[in-house]
């Protein structure tokens, strides 16, 4: 099955499933970024669909458009966001609609968005954690794949309950991705 990766960031998921096994047939990044790198180094073809506009001119349906062009180039079956920072439109599930994962670092319904860390923290719960589900248009709304709950410590800040959450996170959506390509199935 071939699988791209979406990232914007630092390329940790990226790594961890090349580290992993999986065969990550191509990456998109939206910005350059150190996931360009991770990629070269594991031998997987990168390509920059660069985002020029982060405000209210920016043509979302056109940038995934150009995205999806690139996907479906590939022969891509399956593709799994990394950190993608630029929440796309209706042609990526026109194309690809069931087959698109994204991973979420709360325990979905609860705490959707940008902001899910902090949005934990100030409400005081007790656990939050990570979760990998299918996207959907509405953002952070798609079916359930897997969760993973981290426990909230009394003395965490957004930085370290988040760096304890992307480590259950890699595990999980690794783990999730790789039991979809082993079963060759497409969801």
């Amino acid at each position: 099955m071939r699988l791209a990766v979406l990232a914007s960031g630092r390329g940790t998921i990226l790594d961890a499933m090349a580290h992993c096994g999986l065969s990550v047939s191509l990456v998109v990044v939206d910005r350059p970024c150190e996931a360009e790198e991770v990629a070269a180094d594991h031998g997987v073809a990168c390509e920059l669909v660069e985002r020029t506009s982060f405000g209210p001119d920016f043509d979302r349906v056109g940038y995934t458009r150009q995205v999806t062009e690139r996907l479906l180039a590939a022969q891509i079956e399956l593709v799994a966001m990394a950190g993608f920072g630029t929440v796309l439109g209706r042609p990526l599930q026109d194309a690809y609609g069931g087959r698109v994962l994204n991973t979420h670092p709360s325990l979905l319904p609860a705490f959707p968005g940008w902001h899910a860390v902090a949005d934990a923290l100030d409400h005081g719960v007790k656990v939050t954690g990570c979760t990998v589900h299918v996207a959907t248009l509405e953002v952070d709304a798609g079916p359930i794949l897997a969760q993973q709950a981290v426990d909230v410590a009394p003395e965490d800040t957004v930085d370290t309950l988040h760096e304890r959450i992307k480590s259950a996170e890699r595990a999980v959506y690794i783990r999730t991705v790789k039991e979809i390509v082993d079963r060759g199935f497409v969801l």
